[in-house]
């Protein structure tokens, strides 16, 4: 370990491991969808050390959990991910209160709230 820390930076592998990127009918490590990504997001960069081998620090895998967590989970297109990872006031992360479900429900009932008091106000 010349020229990085491995408690700073991961390998390709080991983010893998941890988005849990495992090819279901091989059972090996889908290393190829962060290297889709990191072609596809501008938002990270792998560090790449001596040897060409790829290494993330903890900002880009903070960054490929939110990749993965709208494409898998809230079912958005590669399009409306980097749209919303593109927005720099966008805060994410895995709760339905900060997620865009919860936004998008947050926001309708604030609207709903502010017709009833607007009712009720008016008569």
């Amino acid at each position: 370990m010349s020229e990085y820390n491995s408690k700073t930076y991961k390998s390709i592998g080991e983010v893998a491991k941890i988005l849990n990127l495992v090819d279901k009918k091989t059972g090996k490590l889908s290393t190829h969808t962060i290297r889709f990504w990191e072609k596809e997001f501008k938002q990270f960069k792998p560090h790449i050390f001596s040897g060409k081998r790829r290494y993330y620090d903890d900002n880009s895998i903070k960054i490929l959990k939110k990749i993965q967590f709208l494409l898998k989970d809230k079912g958005l297109t590669i399009k409306g991910a980097k749209k919303y990872l593109d927005n720099e006031n966008s805060k994410l992360d895995d709760t339905k209160y900060t997620s865009i479900k919860g936004k998008i429900l947050k926001n309708k009932i604030s609207k709903i709230s502010n017709i009833l008091k607007n009712l009720k106000n008016n008569g």
